[in-house]
């Protein structure tokens, strides 16, 4: 085959080829979240349930990333800042945020505390029952915005308490 016959052929395939989409990735509605929710106590292993498991675990391995990440950029921060005294007065002297951090995690700046391993079907019962219970689902609620809620509602940071 000649140069000549294969760019009319290579031109007439990439006409036929169907055109990718590329649009925004749309983030999931509270309504769209308890359809897949309610599936969870009747059929835990089915599709849907494990669609809703797998959301809520997303979203917790997310703010967890996330925070450790905003928590390293922070620390970096200060010691880039900061003097050796002021370091050495930081390091050396116990604070709240650092004994709540050292106790629950990163996610203490995201407002939820699971603190010691919570077993995820906890979490995942506390999100599917605030679903559940909802005399409105609003459509404009995201899910993350309900996952997030239940989780500061329902596993709030403790004080740390001076001694």
């Amino acid at each position: 085959m000649t140069p000549r016959f294969l760019f009319p052929g290579i031109a007439a395939v990439a006409v036929l080829l169907p055109g990718v989409e590329t649009g925004a990735v749309e983030p999931l509605s509270t309504p769209e979240l308890a359809e897949h929710c309610a599936h969870y106590p009747e059929e835990p292993e089915g599709q849907d349930a494990i669609f809703c498991v797998r959301y809520v675990q997303g979203f917790i391995d997310g703010a967890v990333a996330t925070d450790e990440r905003v928590a390293k950029n922070v620390a970096a921060e200060y010691e880039q800042e900061e003097t050796y005294a002021e370091r050495s007065i930081r390091t050396r002297s116990p604070s709240r945020s650092s004994d709540r951090l050292g106790r629950y995690g990163a996610t203490v700046y995201a407002e939820f505390c699971l603190g010691a391993p919570v077993a995820l079907k906890e979490v995942v019962d506390h999100v599917v029952d605030d679903l559940m219970n909802r005399k409105v689902l609003d459509e404009q609620l995201l899910a993350r915005d309900a996952v997030y809620a239940v989780l500061r509602r329902d596993y709030p940071c403790e004080a740390v308490v001076d001694e």
